[in-house]
């Protein structure tokens, strides 16, 4: 720093300016840095000591000292009430660190609770408060102990208040007291906003040693706004900081003149509240290399700010812009820059100029407020004029300022706050006479003026001075005041004719209370010499800012009245008391198993902690495991704003293209995504032609790219860190041996390099740059796909608790104000402690009992209970169950499962701080738990119980059981399988698809477009002789009782067949539309017999709407259901019509021969009708357990299928439409768009890669063939002739071989595994 010159001013100067300083919050203390302990009070002479009053001379304050035993023994007052104090001056302002309380000597008379005040000037007290919020301390039991407190924070003040609040209710009031500290150093600076202090630095000034530069300063003022320091500095800079209603602004600025070539830049952060009150308050500002830290009393705000800012090189009669209008009016103290004592300087007149009015003592304004704090609050003053003025603050929208009665009865007169405003209302017998209004916005916390006069039959009302704030009224009566003028509210006597109060009590501060231009003496009024009270605190204003600094996290908007805060969490994507808990969930995986689609969701990676949620894609259907099995990953996509190929061409004068890639995400979401992800991969795809990639082996790279680490990377997609090859060079097939990737041959014929990047210490790409390009005839196009990752570390992490004595320990869990704590267990145990942290006095458990989960606490208040009781629904029946508990300074809640919740409120000035110390404890050596726990989080962060697990004896990493709780999401005959990590769900025996069998396989056919599906012959499985499975029923020689059959369609033509079922014997079944597009079933169960036909009456299913067909038989009985999802006003409503016949045969004598029939061995109906083909869409087939059009589209190569025309997967069969023409959003998602919502998917994202089809499953649809539409050949033999009516009493056994709608894997009737391969 070179020629810094520092202001401190108030003048109205067109050149005068602030100090200069730059920014850190940092507390200061001022005094001795040895012990700070020595006793103030033993030695003070008898004057020193003031009290409200005294029991007699002998009782006076002057006994009032610790262990002694002079006069009685102690003080005592006159009476033992509330508004009783004992006071001590210091003589001088002192550092006070403690204060020990006793009760009157060879007594029963002591106080057990009082309050500590203090001042510099015995005028305008400031109450003392423990955490901000604790202002009761808790005094003696008995006459002769000792109690001390050690202040949370040093006091510096001269004089010292005790307020008794109760004492032994056998005895009366009796105090000694003492107070422990040291000498404290004191100089100070008034400015009366004529006056200024300039420091100007040396012009070679030592550097500091530290590498930092500190600015600290105490100030005190009773005016709300005004410019306190300004520092210019080289290149333009400057900061500033400015008192701006009652909050302190740090200002940081830097090219602002106009001739400056420096962009402007402004940082503003503002700290503090209420800081007019005439109370000193702390500054500290410290710059850090690249940070300022900027600190009000005890908070502190970190700021970033450009490496470069320095001070330096200005005039004093240059030109600051000084940012606020008022210059700074009150007294600064101990105002130290680099530890140098700038005010001492200026007493010295060494380096600091003094320009205008500036004094050396503090000279304060007498101002005595008065707090109305209950509802029991009034003030009473004579009156008998209209001609009053206060002052007043609060917070709250309502209130009663001053009511009177007027003269000659008539009415009453009411001064009161409403919504805010001021408002003058005058009533007699239930009417108003007169009703004014004016101001806006009084519930600021900020002093206003209110001004009531009334004159030559004219009533003004006045806010704040403000001619524009002024309101009149001209009532034919004249209004003069009664005898008494009550202020805040009134007496609380039922019978009282005097004042009514039928509005809200007051509450607030008042001061400057003026009647008939007189200012009334409130130091009078507490000494009973004038009027009356009730419940007021006098001489001090008890105003607390509850938002200042603001307990609502993550953006919370924060209101506040006189004695609570509320936080408004609105697009926030956070709920609570406090919005600490986020709406969301922490990864795809978590929202998969919730039963959601693919689509886009907000994403909050920590939960509660810091990071915001972001918006991203989640691929539900990704890539499967394996073939036989639909196994889904999950994968979370992020886009970039360049996922499309870019080509490049050679370009004179350009050796290098460089490409930035901008993410959707930020780096902080994408490292915490990556973090927890268990696989990230993003494809690198370098397409060329004599454009050469990384030189190998030996050159220079000419291309590389650049990851999270911000290092350069020379190694291409498939291949590994630091090897410097392309995929192809790991796998020894480059197109030319010598080099490690294709494009390295430079070669005229294109070649491409790609693969893979899957590490994620390097993902993601965020630069690229390619070098050879400038050559004649260079030629390239790169691509860098999005970011994909699968998997949640955190969902699954898990251990097992096999014995009541085993635990984890972790290190001390955080949570001071805000703690939630979220996890999974699953038990047998009726009881167990999951988990519980301790301090000294304070802990935090959360334990399960018999009939319910309790979350308890003690943050110093006494221990606290939340409960939820399950209502009888035992919670120990091993399945999963979550459970999420929070507890911040408003109140805890507890939450299980589905179980109404469970709130306490916190103490309205209680201890807020939960202050641990031992190690945390999942389970417990005594009472433990007995089971698993699954995914446990405080704040956001997950503990790793199964790294933890592995090393500690009587817990196992993991914990399998998933398909108890999750196997009800695998729908539509869909089969839960177990895995180390989670679950999935197997579709083998389901026609539908998808990680959870709830997408529909739908296909367009057109006409002559058809599907045939033959099974295996029995002889040809069993030539497998090492098969270990059991043919299905339907392969065998036994007699098929019934079929299970259902499929959707939707068309416009008829006739039409849907479906075609024969056997050997020309046996068949039939489903299809008549011409009057009624629904036919047609049975041949017998060459000697004509078909039976049933028909449905449901009209005109060719109606181009989806119809769910669902055919029964078991025996001779036939059901049939038709289903229709009507559209009702942009909504789909479903109707069903049920049916049931009877037919006279059954199914007997499966003979698997397959035959090609000519159209001449077909019923004439049915060949006429297969002859016409089909149009239309068909879905989800269902044959018992075949599925044969989900195995012709998606396993067509591996199953028994025919297929004939064009075929291809469909959203035709989807339950709701899918709009073809989805609206663009703002980041090129070419696979899926949509508009933003909560909870659910915001799109339902079409994807041609994806098995993603649709929404949700409203119809079932059986398929096959238009045209030649053989399905599979059975054989179909009597063997029975029954009676055309329906049997009753008929149970099909379940577990008969026989019977073919079994789904168990064990059943004869279900495909084997074998089988299922073969076609699914």
């Amino acid at each position: 720093m070179e020629n810094l010159m520092l202001y401190i001013y108030t003048p109205n100067r067109p050149n005068g300016s602030s100090f200069c300083g730059l920014t850190h919050f940092f507390v200061f203390p001022i005094g001795l840095a040895d012990s700070c302990d020595s006793p103030l009070v033993s030695n003070l002479p008898q004057s020193s000591f003031r009290s409200s009053t005294q029991l007699s001379g002998s009782h006076g304050p002057g006994f009032a000292k610790v262990n002694r035993r002079d006069g009685a023994g102690g003080w005592a007052p006159v009476e033992s009430n509330r508004y009783q104090w004992l006071e001590v001056d210091l003589g001088e302002r002192t550092e006070i660190t403690a204060v020990a309380t006793q009760g009157r000597y060879g007594s029963s008379d002591w106080v057990s609770s009082f309050l500590l005040m203090f001042s510099d000037t015995g005028r305008n007290w400031r109450q003392y408060r423990q955490e901000d919020s604790i202002g009761v301390f808790a005094g003696n039991s008995n006459a002769d102990s000792v109690v001390q407190f050690k202040l949370q924070e040093p006091v510096f003040a001269r004089f010292m208040r005790l307020l008794p609040l109760d004492w032994n209710p056998n005895g009366r009031i009796g105090l000694r007291l003492e107070a422990y500290g040291c000498p404290y150093k004191s100089d100070v600076a008034s400015f009366d906003g004529s006056g200024c202090l300039l420091y100007s630095f040396s012009p070679k000034p030592t550097p500091n040693p530290a590498g930092k530069d500190i600015l600290s300063l105490k100030f005190k003022t009773q005016l709300n706004s005004g410019t306190l320091i300004h520092v210019e500095g080289r290149h333009d800079r400057s900061l500033t900081l400015e008192l701006h209603r009652g909050k302190l602004l740090l200002h940081l600025r830097k090219g602002s003149k106009s001739a400056s070539p420096v962009p402007e830049s402004h940082t503003a952060v503002s700290l503090g509240s209420l800081l007019d009150d005439q109370h000193w308050h702390h500054v500290a500002v410290e710059r850090v290399s690249g940070h300022v830290n900027f600190t009000v009393d005890k908070h502190t705000e970190q700021i970033l700010v450009p490496a470069d800012i320095s001070f330096g090189g200005v005039h004093c009669h240059g030109t600051p812009r000084v940012l606020s209008r008022r210059n700074f009016h009150g007294c600064f103290e101990n105002l130290l820059w680099n530890n140098v004592n700038v005010i001492d300087l200026a007493k010295q007149h060494q380096q600091v100029s003094i320009m205008g009015n500036v004094t050396f003592t503090c000279a304060e304004p007498v101002s005595v407020p008065v707090t109305f704090a209950g509802a029991q609050s009034f003030l009473r003053l004579p009156g008998a004029t209209v001609d009053i003025s206060l002052q007043f603050r609060t917070w709250n929208k309502a209130g009663l300022l001053l009511t009177f009665d007027l003269q000659q009865q008539a009415g009453s007169l009411w001064l009161f706050l409403s919504e805010a405003r001021v408002r003058v209302q005058i009533h007699k017998a239930g009417r108003i006479l007169v009703d004014i209004v004016t101001g806006f916005g009084l519930n600021d916390g900020q002093w206003h003026s209110v001004d009531l006069t009334a004159r030559r039959e004219r009533l003004t009302l006045t806010v704040d001075k403000d001619e524009s704030l002024t309101a009149h009224a001209s009532p034919s009566f004249p209004v003069a005041s009664g005898n008494d003028l009550f202020f805040g509210g009134c007496p609380g006597s039922d019978n009282n004719q005097e004042c009514r109060n039928p509005f809200n009590v007051f509450q607030g501060c008042m001061r400057h209370i003026q009647v008939h231009s007189d200012t009334v003496d409130l130091v009078k009024v507490q000494q009973m010499l004038i009027g009356n009270y009730s419940d007021l605190q006098i001489d001090i204003c008890g105003i607390v800012d509850r938002c200042s600094p603001s307990h609502c996290e993550h953006g919370g908007r924060c209101s506040q009245s006189w004695s609570t805060f509320h936080c408004n969490c609105s697009s926030t994507g956070y709920s609570g008391a406090t919005c600490h808990s986020s709406v969301y969930e922490q990864s795809c995986e978590a929202y998969k198993h919730k039963g959601n689609a693919s689509g886009l969701y907000h994403i909050d990676v920590d939960g509660s902690g810091p990071i915001k949620p972001q918006l991203i894609y989640c691929n539900m259907t990704g890539k499967p495991y394996t073939r036989s099995h639909s196994l889904y990953q999950t994968w979370l996509v992020i886009q970039h704003n360049n996922t499309e190929l870019t080509k490049l061409k050679a370009s004179s004068g350009i050796n290098r293209h460089l490409a930035y890639f901008n993410y959707s995400a930020d780096a902080e979401q994408l490292r915490a995504i990556i973090s927890q992800a268990e696989h990230c991969e993003q494809e690198l795809v370098y397409d060329c032609r004599k454009s050469r990639l990384l030189n190998t082996p030996d050159g220079s790279p000419f291309t590389w790219w650049v990851g999270r680490s911000d290092e350069p990377q020379t190694y291409w997609g498939g291949a590994v860190p630091g090897s410097q090859q392309c995929g192809c060079g790991l796998q020894g097939n480059c197109i030319d041996s010598d080099h490690y990737c294709n494009c390295d041959a430079d070669r005229k014929e294109w070649a491409t390099d790609s693969g893979l990047l899957t590490h994620k210490e390097n993902l993601p790409v965020r630069w690229v740059v390619v070098g050879d390009i400038q050559r004649p005839g260079s030629e390239a196009a790169y691509r860098v796909s999005p970011l994909r990752c699968h998997g949640d570390k955190n969902f699954w992490n898990a251990a097992f608790f096999n014995k009541e004595t085993s635990y984890l320990h972790f290190p001390t869990f955080h949570g001071e104000l805000s703690a939630d704590i979220s996890f999974l267990f699953k038990t047998t145990a009726p009881s167990g402690v999951f988990l519980e942290n301790l301090g000294i006095k304070d802990f935090i458990r959360v334990e399960l009992t018999p009939t319910e989960v309790v979350f308890s606490f003690d943050v110093g208040n006494g221990p606290l209970d939340v409960r939820v009781e399950t209502g009888g629904v035992a919670l120990n029946d091993d399945r999963w169950h979550r459970v999420r508990a929070e507890r911040n300074v408003k109140e805890a809640s507890l939450r299980v499962d589905s179980f109404p919740g469970a709130t306490q409120k916190a103490p309205a000035d209680g201890h807020i701080h939960l202050q641990l110390n031992s190690q945390l404890f999942v389970g417990r050596k005594t009472q433990g738990f007995l089971g698993c726990i699954r995914s446990l989080q405080l704040n956001g962060r997950t503990l790793d119980l199964e790294e933890r697990a592995k090393i500690t004896p009587g817990v196992k990493s993991g914990c399998p059981g998933h398909c108890s709780s999750y196997g009800e999401l695998c729908q539509n005959q869909g089969r839960c399988v177990e895995r180390y990590n989670g679950f999935s769900c197997d579709c083998g025996l389901s026609a539908y698809a998808g990680p959870f069998c709830q997408r529909e396989v739908s296909a367009s056919f057109k006409l002559g477009t058809s599907v045939q599906y033959t099974f295996k012959e029995p002889y040809e499985l069993n030539r497998n002789t090492s098969t270990q499975f059991q043919s299905s029923s339907i392969y065998s020689d036994l007699t098929l009782r019934g079929e299970n059959i259902s499929f959707s369609f939707r068309t416009t033509q008829s006739p039409a067949l849907l479906l075609y079922v024969s056997s050997y014997y020309r046996e068949y079944l039939a489903v299809l539309l008549n011409r009057n597009g009624y629904l036919d079933i047609k049975y041949k169960l017998e060459n000697n017999r004509d078909a039976e036909v049933f028909r449905t009456n449901v009209r005109n299913l060719a109606n181009g709407q989806l119809h769910r067909v669902s055919i029964r038989r078991l025996l001779e009985t036939v059901s049939v259901q038709v289903t229709t999802a009507i559209p009702v006003q942009q909504n789909y409503e479903s109707v069903t019509a049920q049916f049931t016949y009877s037919v006279i045969a059954q199914l007997t004598y499966f003979l698997p021969v397959q035959l090609t029939y000519s159209s001449g061995d077909l019923d004439p109906e049915i060949a006429r009708l297969n002859s016409l083909g089909f149009s239309g869409c068909l879905s989800v087939v269902q044959f018992n357990s075949v599925a044969p059009l989900k195995a012709a589209l998606l396993y067509p190569d591996t199953s028994p299928v025919i297929v004939t025309g064009p075929l291809a997967e469909s959203t035709c069969g989807s339950s709701f439409p899918v709009n073809p023409y989805p609206a663009k959003t703002t980041h090129p998602l070419s696979d899926h768009s949509g508009t933003v919502g909560t909870g659910e998917p915001i799109v339902n994202a079409i994807k041609s890669d994806s098995a993603l089809i649709g929404g949700m499953i409203a119809v079932l649809i059986f398929v096959i063939l238009s045209a030649l539409a053989i399905m599979a050949r059975f054989l179909y033999r009597r063997k029975e002739t029954f009676h055309s009516q329906e049997p009753r009493d008929i149970k099909p056994e379940v577990d008969s071989p026989e019977y073919p709608f079994h789904s168990e894997p064990t059943s004869q009737n279900v495909l084997s595994e074998n089988q299922k391969e073969y076609f699914i």
